[in-house]
């Protein structure tokens, strides 16, 4: 990073300066809960943390309770956990009680459709109240939750239902027809509940509801609930069973379903409270949606169990918006994505100017390395440096980050959580000196680690080499113990916060009649972060279209709305080259690297295994 001139920024007496070693320097008007990092990571320990967390008599701990029901009985019972507007600009809001006896009736529910313990109910919804509802019903009977994006097309559909043999799933009647295109290809697939939103209002008040005709394997959500108690025995589940599970892409093969326990809930706790400095009386925006890891760990389970009230909004991004959102319900604290920062910056700051964010008192990022220039643009833009962390699907929690009380470096990921050992080791787990680049390790253990990996034991003691844990990514630490992202040591594509494997997308190319072969790469995007770029092999019919460059057009804006409809909206490639064939091994493994390395006027490194080209 540049050298930069001492600057100041200054507001309502919170003080920021960047120092001659190009640190942002705070002065806090506020006391962070996390006050002494380097105190607490040398004496913090997990054992420690679990007295903090509300286990049930016998020692058994479920995520659901502690992130509602606790809340429920005590001084919170009455307090706004979940505030919640749609895109149309419809409001509600929940308290703790609430939370707590309707996500009772929907285990009472699932119970009777006969779920048992370990089986899997997933959730295939925008981001609804309903969606918080079932997530809590689920953990509460001892079941395995999963999350959907809403943008999943057929075929992301059908991998994760058919892997995870999914016994419920629950949706709604706009979603709906995407699963009847494959549901004959879902045996597991017992039961389905269909959001039934125009009975939302009158059920919550107690009032009679708008009963309609349910189709052949399905029932209402609200017509079925408003039959089930209040009351419900929440399982005693142990600490080390599964709760969850979230599919996420590899470079290769089908997506693959990581599944967290419900202990993850007290590193995600901690975490809430340190990194994202979540007070009681604290309102809590997370952008994240909940088929995304983060929208479980910091918008349900951390911050809800650190008892911060969570907005959640229902609607697509949209500047303006956003920030009304902000003035509106008054957010102490923001943790949204790169992407979205970005994309507010090149909204300008006349905009800016339009709004008062005086309540803003911490924001973070979450979901890719955060650029210096996002971080000090919140600076200019609010006041407050946007501070950011590193974690993984596969890790449940934040690993990594930047604190309230600790100087930022622009462009760092921070330093370790207390209670996480991290490393910069060789691809045989030797530790590297400071500033060399190597594969960023952890040392196993942590409460939120992935548990495996759904019946693919193999994929998962993959991760794990001579007592690390390699997470995939190069990086380096420097001599003040701040880690730098460098790139992933693979192929995954992270776009806009999301991450994209590659087979998905080639698979939903190749599908297309005429594609022949098909690879795809990441590309730096100064907005995305990466965009997908496709490499595209034809058949004869399909080159005779694209011989003029209406031609080419034209079937590259056909595959993207191909590839938008049988995947998710984030994962379509938004550049397409067609090409006469790809780089290959003898043995026919697409080589990406080349691609990549071509596309960015790099070394393509040994050749030595590639086959005519």
């Amino acid at each position: 990073m540049p050298k930069r001139k001492l600057r100041f920024w200054a507001r309502k007496r919170v003080y920021f300066m960047i120092n001659k070693k190009n640190k942002i320097v705070r002065d806090l008007p506020f006391k962070p809960n996390l006050v002494d990092y380097e105190q607490t990571y040398k004496k913090f320990k997990w054992t420690e943390a679990k007295k903090a967390i509300d286990y049930f008599a016998d020692g058994s701990l479920n995520a659901a309770y502690v992130a509602v029901d606790k809340n429920a009985a005590n001084f919170r019972k009455n307090k706004i956990a979940l505030y919640w507007e749609s895109e149309t600009g419809e409001k509600e809001k929940y308290t703790f009680l609430q939370l707590s006896l309707i996500s009772n009736q929907v285990a009472n529910l699932l119970k009777k459709l006969g779920i048992k313990r370990k089986e899997r109910v997933f959730i295939f919804l925008t981001r609804v109240p309903e969606l918080y509802f079932s997530f809590l019903g689920i953990l509460k009977t001892g079941a395995i939750a999963g999350t959907l994006f809403a943008a999943f097309g057929p075929q992301a559909l059908k991998d994760r239902l058919q892997n995870s043999a999914a016994k419920i799933l629950i949706t709604d009647p706009q979603l709906y027809p995407r699963i009847l295109k494959i549901q004959k290809a879902l045996p597991s697939l017992k039961k389905i509940i269909l959001i039934d939103a125009w009975n939302r209002k009158n059920f919550v008040k107690g009032q009679k509801l708008i009963i309609k005709k349910s189709q052949p394997k399905t029932l209402w959500f609200y017509e079925n609930l408003s039959k089930e108690a209040v009351k419900f025995k929440i399982a005693r589940t142990r600490e080390t069973e599964e709760a969850f599970m979230l599919y996420t892409s590899g470079t290769t093969g089908k997506p693959k379903g990581v599944v967290h326990l419900h202990r993850a809930v007290i590193h995600e706790c901690f975490t809430a409270k340190w990194v994202l400095d979540l007070k009681d009386e604290d309102v809590y925006w997370c952008t994240a949606d909940p088929g995304w890891v983060t929208g479980i760990a910091y918008e349900i389970l951390g911050s809800w169990a650190a008892g911060a009230s969570t907005l959640v909004y229902e609607g697509r991004f949209e500047p303006a918006r956003w920030y009304q959102l902000i003035n509106d319900y008054r957010v102490n604290v923001w943790y949204t994505a790169p992407t979205a920062i970005r994309m507010l910056a090149a909204a300008g700051f006349e905009l800016v100017k339009k709004y008062d964010f005086s309540c803003l008192r911490h924001l973070a990022s979450v979901g890719e390395p955060l650029n210096p220039e996002a971080v000090l643009w919140g600076l200019k833009a609010f006041g407050i440096p946007f501070y950011d962390n590193y974690w993984q699907t596969e890790t449940g929690g934040i690993v990594i980050a930047n604190y309230p009380c600790l100087p930022i470096k622009p462009g760092s990921m921070g330093k370790p959580v207390p209670g996480i050992k991290a490393a910069i080791v060789d691809s045989q787990g030797k530790r590297l000196s400071c500033g060399k680049i190597g594969n960023l390790a952890l040392k196993p253990g942590w409460p939120a680690m992935m548990a495996k990996i759904w019946q693919r034991p193999k994929k998962y003691q993959s991760y794990f080499k001579n007592g690390w844990y390699f997470t995939g990514d190069l990086a380096f630490e420097d001599k003040e113990g701040y880690f730098w992202f460098v790139g992933r040591a693979d192929d995954v594509i992270k776009t806009a916060g999301e991450r994209v494997g590659p087979f998905e997308v080639e698979s939903a190319l190749i599908a297309y009649p005429g594609v022949i072969e098909a690879a795809v790469i990441g590309k730096p995007d100064p907005l995305r972060g990466e965009i997908i770029k496709a490499f595209v092999v034809l058949d004869k019919q399909q080159k005779e279209l694209i011989k003029s460059k209406q031609g080419k057009e034209n079937l590259a804006l056909r595959l993207q709305q191909f590839v938008k409809k049988e995947l998710a909206g984030h994962a379509y490639p938004r550049e397409i080259e067609f090409v006469e064939k790809l780089p290959k091994t003898r043995s026919g493994k697409i080589l990406r690297r080349v691609l990549k390395a071509q596309e960015l006027g790099l070394p393509v490194g040994d050749l030595s295994t590639l086959e005519e080209y």
